[in-house]
């Protein structure tokens, strides 16, 4: 069976009041306010909550690549369409199940009651696209990164092996897909969210892959389209 997704925008209709046979009521006179004996109190500004860090454990908050993460996703030109929201879902698969359409650049978390959660994200760049049904054998937080070999023969400047941090191409959180070397992860790359880019693996925002990262568990399947 095939999955639908649907994304209806309600629309809202406003009726203006009605007159017949009769004016319209006017205003009664507003009497002049009295004059102040104390000068007015002034309202105080609220206190906007804090913004949610994602620094990783053991780096510093308000380090210089803490602030360029944070500035990149200020700046980063994303696709309204890209951007995290509910959906509708007509499909078989049960609550919990990853579905990532690779040609439209989505990944779905099928949800209950017909919904599901759609999350823009980076797929494979021509000749690295592939599809089948895996599994989440394995989660991390800030993981670290080792480039394959095949990939170091590629790019000859890439280090052995990376630690996790903001600086990390997998960004906040890793899924891993089965024995493959191909994951679901954040990226320090987010102006890459919606287009074909990586070597297999399906990108996302770090905040989105947080979101994803605590809403599945260790055995939740994942189809690839």
């Amino acid at each position: 069976m095939v999955a639908t997704f649907r994304d209806p925008t309600p629309r809202v209709y406003v009726e203006r009041p009605r007159y017949q046979n009769a004016a319209a009521p006017q205003s009664a006179p507003v009497p002049p306010l009295p004059v102040p004996v104390t000068p007015p109190v002034q309202a105080q500004r609220p206190q906007l909550p804090a913004p949610v860090s994602i620094t990783p454990p053991g780096a510093e908050p308000a380090g210089a690549q803490q602030a360029a993460l944070t500035q990149d996703y200020k700046t980063a030109a994303i696709p309204e369409e890209f951007h995290r929201r509910r959906v509708s879902y007509e499909g078989s698969h049960k609550p919990g199940t990853i579905i990532v359409d690779t040609p439209r650049r989505f990944l779905f978390l099928v949800q209950e009651n017909g919904t599901a959660i759609r999350y823009g994200i980076g797929v494979g760049r021509p000749g690295f696209e592939w599809a089948g049904m895996k599994m989440v054998t394995r989660k991390a937080e800030w993981p670290g990164w080792t480039p394959p070999p095949d990939m170091r023969k590629r790019l000859p400047d890439l280090p052995v092996f990376m630690r996790g941090g903001p600086g990390n191409p997998l960004g906040a959180r890793a899924l891993y897909l089965g024995s493959t070397l191909y994951r679901i992860h954040g990226t320090n790359e987010p102006w890459t969210i919606g287009r074909n880019v990586s070597s297999g693996c399906i990108r996302m925002m770090d905040e989105d892959v947080i979101d994803l990262y605590n809403r599945t568990k260790v055995g939740t399947p994942v189809i690839v389209i």
